[in-house]
């Protein structure tokens, strides 16, 4: 399906499988507009098996299990027994943070940024990017959204009211480019941002710096604003490094980028991250935020410091961690008869359905996961119904936990007359 033609981009088609729930109360049109929740099965599965004592091997979501920096929940135990600490903070992020951050982009990609005018700390990139939307659309409004999508990219855009096209992610750069521009040229009126996601959730994919330099010149072309997430910047393989969009020369004139403590120090739950490059997206996100929130607790952020200050090695060595479980995990899942590619980046496994399995569907073959191999995935559907066919693995679990899982997995999908595969330790 040609960029051109897409109009419309849906977490998931309505089936009797996920049906909606119809609400009591007289809840926002924009609430009405979200789809059913894919996920709602799944979960219930993996909740009933666990009560029947069944060891469930959760690879669904990306929630990192290793541990945060010693030197850094130090520093939060510490900064928690100052009272001034627990006192309503800057909802733009402490001076010193901000200034920490522009110390690690420079650090990691010779990008210079003003602390004061050009960083903003969120609660998370997820909360970032919701509030971003709201700050930057409205009705009549168009985003671009790489299809499949991290939801959302789609969602934060639909309940901003704005509009959201279509532009399929495996496509070759080429492609990618010529439909971009395609859309550009010939939607009235034109979009007003691009949501991009590199190294990309959920497909893995990844893309040299000279994509971001194309980019950005369409960008400038066409007066579109530019909105990188780039939560798994750090968690790059096999020398690997991913590119930041804020390297490109101009490029703070267009765009902005997200980044996150989540996965590159495990602080998934201490909800922070930051949006970095236009100081006017910056400042409009501030002046939203201003009014939803009064910052992030004080001793995260003080935390926060240490680790950007103290810990950029660990992000490193997490990542090596990574690394090893996707070598042990595709080689096995391949030995059991799966075809996957090693992904350059990311915490996951974008893995298409055996063939025989395909005609039940994504969300159908997660089901059949749970309850006869006992290994929790996300369905492709749940990231658009372009993410159809495949399976999204989680490397959340360690190198004997993922060979378990692949060797349960294969009781389903190892051919027939393959015979029984042994593992090798």
């Amino acid at each position: 399906m040609s960029a051109a033609k897409t109009n419309k981009l849906t977490t998931a088609k309505k089936s009797k499988a996920t049906p909606a729930k119809k609400w009591t109360i007289p809840v926002s049109h924009r609430l009405k507009r979200l789809p059913p929740y894919v996920f709602g099965r799944l979960n219930s599965m993996k909740m009933k098996l666990r009560r029947e004592n069944i060891d469930i091997i959760d690879l669904g979501m990306g929630n990192p299990t290793d541990p945060t920096p010693k030197l850094v929940v130090d520093k939060l135990c510490e900064a928690v027994q100052d009272p001034r600490n627990h006192r309503y903070s800057m909802a733009s992020g402490v001076d010193s943070l901000r200034k920490e951050v522009a110390k690690h982009y420079k650090r990691g990609w010779d990008v210079e940024l003003d602390p004061e005018k050009e960083i903003i700390a969120t609660i998370g990139s997820k909360e970032g990017f919701s509030h971003l939307c709201l700050a930057m659309l409205g009705p009549g409004d168009t985003a671009i959204v790489p299809y499949p999508a991290f939801p959302v990219h789609i969602h934060g855009v639909t309940l901003a009211e704005a509009n959201v096209i279509g532009l399929p992610v495996m496509d070759s750069q080429e492609n990618f480019m010529k439909n971009l521009v395609h859309i550009c040229e010939t939607l009235h009126p034109r979009p007003k941002l691009l949501n991009l996601n590199y190294p990309h959730n959920p497909t893995t994919k990844t893309v040299e710096l000279a994509f971001f330099e194309e980019v950005v010149n369409i960008a400038k072309k066409f007066d579109l604003y530019v909105v990188q997430d780039f939560a798994y910047g750090e968690t790059t393989f096999d020398d690997y490094k991913a590119p930041s969009i804020l390297q490109v020369k101009g490029a703070k004139k267009r765009a902005v980028e997200f980044s996150t403590m989540s996965k590159s120090f495990n602080m998934a739950g201490w909800r922070i991250g930051f949006c970095s490059g236009n100081a006017e997206i910056i400042r409009a996100l501030g002046a939203l935020k201003g009014y939803y929130d009064y910052g992030i607790f004080q001793p995260v952020q003080i935390a926060a410091i240490i680790a950007l200050r103290h810990c950029h090695e660990f992000a490193a060595e997490q990542a090596a961690i990574y690394q090893q479980r996707r070598d042990v995990f595709v080689d096995s899942l391949n030995r059991n008869g799966w075809k996957i590619e090693s992904p350059r980046a990311t915490m996951f496994v974008w893995a298409r359905i055996p063939e025989q399995f395909q005609t039940m569907g994504s969300l159908e073959f997660s089901l059949k996961l749970i309850e006869e191999a006992n290994v929790a995935a996300a369905p492709g559907v749940a990231f658009g119904e372009h993410g159809e066919g495949y399976l999204r693995f989680a490397l959340a679990e360690n190198q004997h936990r993922l060979r378990q899982a692949a060797r349960q997995i294969g009781r389903i999908t190892r051919p027939k007359n393959q015979g029984d595969f042994i593992e090798r330790s």
